[in-house]
């Protein structure tokens, strides 16, 4: 087993005790609840007449339902309406913080947290969301968890949880021009597998993974439970307390000076020991887009749909399913892929850092005609930020809609659905075969500058191939 890697000290730290099942009894630092997951919950702690635990360690905020256009209330499908309403009744009544609609700082609940300064390293973090896996960029060990676990943190602030074995991802060298994190992890995933993590937290280290901001590696971490990884985390260093520095849930003043010394002492130790190790070349990854109906079947935007011969048997099955639902040809090229619609948002790509990548691409240039093209900010601040630099208004002229946050065509609990065969380039985390609201809609998902460039020339076209503007 692993030993003196970040994962091991922050897991021992957080150990309350052994259960006689062999599992671990982890204390939570800190429990994010949405209006999804959170209700059956309540309702479970409500007939136990049970309170929650540490009320202050909880925080809540609205963004699977939320529509993205007109956010009046109520909500025009009554099913959100009611979800909401139970949102609010039940953060009130067991003080719990809410990062309500208008308040200025509601958003995805994985964008929220870290904007305010909530997530820090060495936390535990769990949320009723498969992408809670995010977190882990700051150094916290971050678990997606279900209903019934989301009561229990309620109700104890703790978790019953086997421990995972630690695999170290090294992306080394320096990325190409045209490739981002988003699309080191659609590499990594398409080499490891969707299940090649499976019983492993991933730490994600080299080179080119500390030179990412803060945002590139939250949008790592976001996908490693794609990979099959329980987790992901990244080592906290500058680039991460530079972050943290000043935001509103940070330590102050001489706590600051205190917390950054304890937060050096969590990295792993240059003598950890891993339970395996796996290395990438930073330089011979290329714009990446998915061609099939898992987040591992990601090729080069220069390449083909791979054919049946190069692929192991056991892959075999999935992938003439994909090639049928997807209405794609083994042999055939990527690049072209004619497109209906284009979405950049979501807990994997909503973050300022990725709007601006995409403005970049779009200023000057025109949505296709016949493609519907819209821009989701992740959080209330993420969209305050980007209209404050004028990032609203490039992608307006470039004939993109500019929408309220939300989750929105992320997975579709919303107004924001595909309509029959409809292929969408997304810059969102899963290709699942109706994941976007249509059951026969198909997902292509790629980097937001990739999804810019597919809007504007009609098709899935390598970005770095767009002519000047100008």
């Amino acid at each position: 087993m692993s030993k003196g890697t970040l994962f091991d000290k922050v897991w021992d730290l957080h150990t309350v005790g052994t259960l006689p099942s062999g599992q671990t009894q982890l204390f939570i630092g800190l429990h994010l609840i949405h209006e999804v997951t959170s209700p059956q919950a309540f309702a479970m702690l409500n007939e136990r007449r049970l309170k929650v635990m540490y009320p202050e360690r909880t925080i809540a905020t609205v963004d699977h339902i939320v529509p993205t256009e007109d956010q009046s209330r109520p909500f025009a499908d009554p099913m959100a309406e009611k979800m909401m309403a139970a949102l609010e009744k039940n953060t009130q009544a067991h003080d719990i913080r809410f990062f309500n609609v208008g308040s200025g700082n509601q958003g995805i609940v994985h964008v929220i947290a870290p904007e305010q300064g909530l997530t820090q390293p060495g936390m535990t973090v769990a949320c009723g969301d498969s992408h809670t896996s995010t977190h882990g960029a700051f150094g916290a060990i971050a678990f997606g968890i279900g209903t019934s676990q989301v009561r229990d943190v309620l109700a104890s602030q703790t978790l019953a949880l086997a421990k995972l074995k630690v695999r170290r991802v090294e992306v080394n060298g320096e990325l190409p021009d045209g490739v981002f994190a988003k699309d080191i992890i659609l590499h990594i995933i398409r080499k490891l597998g969707v299940k090649g993590g499976v019983g492993y937290a991933y730490e994600f280290a080299g080179s080119a993974i500390d030179r990412l901001s803060m945002e590139g590696r939250m949008t790592l971490c976001n996908m490693s439970i794609e990979g099959g990884a329980r987790c992901g985390y990244v080592n906290p260093d500058q680039i991460t307390y530079d972050y943290i520095e000043g935001r509103n849930f940070a330590p102050k003043g001489d706590d600051w000076d205190k917390a950054v010394d304890w937060w050096n002492g969590l990295r792993s130790d240059d003598a950890a020991e891993y339970d395996d190790i796996v290395k990438f070349d930073a330089g011979a990854i290329a714009p990446t887009v998915t061609w099939g109906i898992t987040p591992g079947q990601g090729i080069g935007v220069n390449e083909r749909v791979p054919t049946l011969d190069v692929m192991p048997e056991d892959e075999r099955p999935i992938a003439e399913e994909a090639y049928r639902y997807m209405q794609l040809s083994p042999g055939q090229q990527i690049e072209g892929t004619k497109v209906d619609v284009c979405f950049i948002g979501s807990c994997t790509n909503g973050r300022i850092t990725d709007l601006r990548e995409a403005a970049k691409v779009a200023q000057g240039r025109q949505v296709a005609a016949g493609v519907k093209a819209f821009v989701v900010p992740g959080s209330e601040q993420v969209k305050r930020q980007a209209e404050a630099e004028g990032l609203d208004r490039i992608f307006t002229a470039a004939g993109f809609e500019w929408r309220e946050p939300g989750c929105s065509m992320c997975l579709a609990m919303n107004p924001d659905k595909l309509e029959g065969t409809q292929i969408s380039a997304s810059s969102s985390n899963r290709n699942f075969k109706g994941r976007q609201g249509s059951a026969s809609g198909r997902t292509l998902l790629m980097s937001p500058a990739m999804v810019v460039s597919a809007a504007v020339t009609g098709q899935v076209s390598d970005v770095r191939q767009l002519a000047p503007v100008g």
